[in-house]
């Protein structure tokens, strides 16, 4: 029973943050069908404005001092502000260019920000601490689990819920849904493009922000590289669960999660280093089954 349930938690936990950055990378996709392959650039940057700049192995914490009712709305701020700059300067002059270009953007984009976090921080990773006690056990149903793992479940459902009520509920929100349905035609019955993608890339660096926060609480390491791993995996989430679907992108992101860690409990241990092959088997074994998406109609096409 124990087993059982700290196995739940750890494929819950994990499948909330693939969730949470495959959300933030469906949004962009849905209004500017841009896969944005910086946002895990936004992630790695949210990490580092954490500490003070140095080559050394043991970072100094900076904005990482601040009691979380500051640092957790700081940090938020800093990850949509980078977004919103992103757009601002390389994409907002590239709405007109084709979906293959503004990817290559993307990617030159992500380039350019983690050589600026090389030039400022160094390459070698650096130990962290940020909120340890989060990783303290707690008891639950008869198993121990890290109170962290809690709170990035609990932190997933409400992020899901505000986005889902916003999007239903205000101005923008209608905006954006309608902008992802068509944008030509939302733009000439009155959608406002510049404040629906502008909302949009604020919303993804938030959300690549929480993401951030969750990561450097639960590894304890800051990395230059660590945004692009659960990029990919977060992209795969979102063509998974249809391009473009922010449900199926949440869906997705969970089942991958809960994939990978039933593979790493499950797997023999002279095969359990390749886990990640044998995840990538499904994925393709799910695309072959159902291109446009496990979670979109049969009838619908994929977008890209």
């Amino acid at each position: 029973m124990s087993s059982a349930v700290q196995l739940f938690f750890d494929a819950a936990s994990l499948g909330g943050i693939y969730a949470m950055a495959a959300l933030g990378i469906a949004l962009i996709f849905g209004v500017m069908n841009l896969v944005n392959f910086a946002h895990g650039e936004y992630i790695a940057f949210c990490v580092f404005a954490l500490i003070v700049p140095s080559t050394d192995a043991v970072a100094v914490m900076f904005l990482g001092k601040a009691p979380a009712l500051l640092l957790i709305p700081t940090l938020l701020a800093i990850g949509g502000f980078v977004a919103v700059a992103s757009e601002y300067v390389v994409f907002r002059h590239m709405r007109k260019a084709t979906p293959v270009a503004m990817m290559i953007s993307s990617f030159a984009l992500g380039f350019i920000l983690q050589n600026t976090l090389l030039a400022v921080y160094g390459g070698r990773p650096k130990a962290i601490s940020l909120w340890p006690d989060l990783n303290t056990p707690i008891s639950l149903v008869g198993a121990q689990l890290p109170l962290l793992q809690l709170i990035v479940i609990l932190t997933t459902l409400v992020a899901v819920c505000a986005l889902a009520l916003l999007l239903k509920k205000t101005r923008l929100g209608l905006e954006m849904r309608a902008a992802a349905e068509n944008f030509t035609m939302a733009r000439l019955l009155g959608v406002r493009a510049n404040v629906v993608i502008t909302g949009a890339f604020a919303l993804s660096g938030a959300l690549a922000a929480a993401v951030a926060l969750i990561m450097a609480t639960q590894t304890g390491v800051a990395d230059v590289r660590m945004g692009g791993q659960i990029m990919l995996v977060a992209f795969i989430a979102t063509v998974i669960g249809g391009l473009g679907s922010l449900p199926g992108a949440v869906a997705a992101g969970f089942l991958i999660g809960a994939a990978s860690v039933l593979l790493q409990g499950s797997l023999p241990l002279e095969v359990r280093p390749f886990r990640d092959a044998f995840l990538y088997t499904l994925v393709i074994a799910c695309l072959l089954v159902r291109p446009q998406g496990l979670f979109v109609p049969s009838s619908a096409k994929p977008r890209i």
